[in-house]
């Protein structure tokens, strides 16, 4: 006999939880799905088509902030032109986004007219 339990709680089984008892976790899991998997995946699949659909020409930045116009290409590098006859090359993974045609341009003509005294 125990001071603090008495004698027919302790025989009796433990109440199994149901399906009541698996909605809190599961909601959770659920909320975090939709709240942070999924628009991860769709943001990761959207990269992905944008780095293969990449033609010589277009304007990109790189995930450093280098603007730039792709110059040349192969299956893992870009070589880029950052100014007038300067060429760095990039992995194609480093590239975020891909500027509407006309940017670099406009771009290298101000940074041309803001150096000019």
């Amino acid at each position: 006999m125990s001071f603090f339990i008495s004698d027919a709680l302790a025989a009796a089984p433990a109440a199994q939880p149901g399906i009541e008892g698996m909605l809190f976790p599961l909601g959770i899991l659920v909320f975090f799905y939709f709240l942070f998997l999924r628009p991860q995946s769709k943001r990761a699949k959207e990269k992905k088509e944008m780095i293969a659909a990449m033609t010589k020409g277009v304007e990109v930045v790189t995930s450093g902030g280098i603007l730039g116009k792709v110059i040349d290409m192969d299956d893992n590098f870009l070589k880029i032109e950052i100014a007038d006859n300067t060429f760095i090359q990039v992995q194609r993974q480093s590239v975020e986004t891909i500027m509407p045609k006309g940017t670099y341009k406009a771009v290298t003509k101000k940074v041309v007219t803001l150096s000019k005294p």
